[in-house]
């Protein structure tokens, strides 16, 4: 927490501290953590393979679809493959 209060806007120490609020089992924090992430950079797309997973779990398919579409275009617009074709296969397992 300490690094994050230093650098309140750094997005990966915002993401990683979702993922700690999952590994604690506290969902609720973890998905306002990874909303308010996209909220203030919708370009950071790591955020969005951890968010839908959640959301997945959390049994709100349709949103996950929705944070799989927008990351996908988020990959997309950074060139980033690799994550493109993660979200791509989630998507695809939620859709067919």
């Amino acid at each position: 927490m300490v690094f994050l209060a230093e650098s309140p806007n750094d997005n990966f120490l915002k993401h990683a501290l979702a993922l700690e609020y999952l590994k604690l089992g506290k969902d609720e924090e973890a998905l306002q953590r990874f909303q308010a992430n996209l909220d203030t950079d919708p370009a950071y797309v790591p955020t969005y393979y951890h968010f839908g997973k959640l959301l997945e779990r959390l049994g709100q398919e349709p949103k996950a679809i929705a944070v799989y579409e927008q990351g996908m275009q988020a990959a997309r617009n950074a060139g980033d493959n690799h994550a493109f074709s993660e979200l791509r296969s989630v998507y695809e397992e939620l859709t067919f």
